[in-house]
């Protein structure tokens, strides 16, 4: 069974959260939240509470334990841009674009005879 949790509008560009999911794409739960917790960024505290609302969905829905579960697919989305003008030289104005992302999780259970780090 797959378990699935999104979040919108994130604050972070998905140019710099991506990396972030490669490294914990295909792993399990429990590998993927202890080495999110070790990484010193600010960009991880998304990830990290969109994996754990999906693993509170495993476990209220089926009563699948953390260790039990795997990250099947991790995607990372761009959302809306922010523009706005800010001076330039010259008197000019300038374009910014703050980005925002939208993250998607599906955890599913490991099987017997497939087990990943």
């Amino acid at each position: 069974m797959q378990f699935v949790a999104k979040a919108k509008r994130i604050p972070f560009s998905p140019y710099k959260l991506r990396p972030l999911a490669d490294v914990v794409r295909g792993k399990g739960v429990d590998y993927a939240l202890g080495w999110l917790a070790t990484h010193r960024t600010k960009r991880v505290s998304p990830l990290q509470k969109v994996i754990e609302s999906a693993a509170a969905n495993a476990r209220n829905l089926q009563g699948v334990e953390l260790e039990n579960l795997c990250i099947k697919e991790i995607k990372v989305d761009e959302g809306r841009t922010h523009r706005y003008f800010k001076p330039g030289a010259m008197g000019r104005a300038s374009e910014q674009k703050k980005r925002f992302s939208h993250i998607s999780v599906i955890l599913e259970q490991k099987s017997a005879t497939t087990r990943k780090a």
